[in-house]
């Protein structure tokens, strides 16, 4: 810290060349957050997925069908604790843009599979009362101005009522938040029986299960075992990790991880040629006053510390507050207009970030601090 001084004097001697640097890395680092939230939204709450949960659905496919009996079935397998179905509604609200995750459940049932989803009393008794009642994420009600008592139509693309109608009037009777960051809360939920009742076909058939498990170390013997009971029969099930099952959801759009891995790295192998170019020169033009510093006293690590520690500070300045700058624009909220299940910068995304600050600066000033540390006096007050 005793040459901090000399070194932030080096950094202003062109204050052009480092402003015009800095504001490089600090893009690349605002981009790396921004980025890492987006690919966060896609990836729909996988890191929160119990690890004592599975997904039965459909052995070839999702959109295939599963009788409601399944579940005391799958509940009487040995070392299952409960199980709870869903259905994948697929509607939309007011316009076709505003499409969000609507799914019939039982209400009772869910809300104990899922503890991460927070609904207060009051509104969880108001549900298992109102035949046509429905709950809503924090975000997705903030986004479409919902409240509580409010009457929500939902124009459905896959199940009519009956005698042909295709929109859904449901009783907004709460509003649930998420124990974690990486709760969904965009879903809106509905009774089941209130939807079997209802519906023009499938009476009696769900989209898939969740079932718990006691043991999460036995997952993959437990959906062996899950699968056995249903082999051979008209419906066939495939039985995975929860995680596993979200993560399917997420690559149906396509690697997303990959695309802004790809991104990233694109960009910080630029930034990092521009960075490493900019302390070549400042060591190129100061080969004279390196030479006067050694021969001070200045020995050839002191030489090459101070030529790194400058590459640091270069660095440190722009990654911080680009990194800040990230999470700016991510805590103002969704750029997608609140349909991505969760938005933030992950914590080891920022500490990743702060890695990448250090690999960026040693790996752009070694070279040149190097060269500097490698000076004979004589031959660089030649020059």
């Amino acid at each position: 810290m005793k040459f901090f001084y000399l070194v932030w004097t080096n950094l202003k001697r062109k204050k052009m060349r480092s402003v015009l640097t800095m504001l490089s890395i600090l893009v690349a680092f605002m981009l790396f957050g921004y980025l890492g939230a987006i690919r966060q939204g896609f990836s729909q709450g996988i890191d929160v997925a119990g690890l004592d949960r599975l997904i039965v659905r459909h052995k070839v496919s999702i959109i295939q069908l599963l009788p409601v009996a399944h579940e005391k079935r799958i509940e009487q397998v040995e070392g299952v604790v409960d199980a709870v179905y869903q259905t994948w509604f697929g509607g939309v609200y007011q316009k076709p843009t505003n499409f969000f995750p609507q799914m019939p459940v039982d209400p009772e049932e869910y809300l104990a599979m899922y503890p991460e989803i927070l609904l207060g009393d009051a509104e969880r008794k108001a549900w298992l009362s109102t035949r046509s009642g429905a709950i809503a994420g924090r975000q997705i009600a903030e986004r479409f101005g919902w409240k509580v008592g409010d009457r929500i139509p939902i124009n459905a693309t896959i199940w009519p009522r009956k005698g042909g109608e295709s929109t859904w009037e449901f009783d907004l009777v709460g509003i649930y938040d998420g124990a974690e960051r990486g709760t969904d809360t965009t879903m809106f939920l509905f009774r089941y029986d209130f939807f079997d009742e209802s519906r023009q076909f499938g009476e009696g058939l769900v989209g898939w299960y969740t079932v718990r498990i006691a043991d999460p170390e036995r997952a993959a013997e437990m959906a062996a075992a899950v699968d056995a009971v249903f082999a051979n029969s008209q419906y066939e099930t495939k039985t995975e990790a929860e995680g596993a099952f979200l993560q399917g959801f997420a690559d149906q759009i396509g690697d997303v991880g990959l695309i802004i891995t790809s991104i990233v790295a694109a960009v910080f192998f630029t930034i990092l040629i521009v960075a490493g170019n900019t302390m070549a020169y400042a060591v190129r033009e100061r080969t004279n006053e390196l030479a006067v510093l050694k021969a001070m006293g200045f020995t050839d690590g002191g030489v090459l510390g101070l030529v790194l520690g400058e590459c640091f500070l270069l660095t440190a300045i722009g990654g911080g507050i680009g990194l800040f700058l990230g999470w700016l624009l991510v805590s103002m909220g969704d750029p997608t207009g609140g349909s991505l299940p969760v938005f933030y910068i992950p914590d080891r995304d920022l500490l990743v970030g702060v890695l990448l600050i250090v690999m960026m600066a040693f790996v752009a000033g070694i070279l040149p601090a190097l060269q500097a540390g490698r000076l004979r006096i004589a031959d660089a007050l030649r020059r």
